[in-house]
């Protein structure tokens, strides 16, 4: 992840952080074709976040033990 886009990857983590979030809701506030603000795809590739589905319902994103490991070495 670059230093660049940390400080908008800790916001998201922060979002996601605050309370349950559907798939549909995070692609519809965090999705972007620019290139260089690829915060969702760094976010899942380097294990922070998590999509799973919980009881049959749907998708659902969280943070992982990293994710939530990344927000407290910053102080959340």
């Amino acid at each position: 992840m670059s230093a660049t886009l940390l400080p908008l990857t800790l916001d998201f983590l922060r979002w996601l952080d605050a309370e349950p979030r559907e798939y549909a809701e995070v692609m519809d506030a965090w999705r972007t074709s620019c290139p260089r603000l690829t915060v969702w795809e760094d976010a899942l590739d380097a294990g922070l976040i998590t999509r799973t589905h919980v009881g049959g319902g749907p998708l659902r994103v969280a943070l992982t033990p990293a994710g939530r490991a990344l927000l407290a070495s910053v102080g959340r």
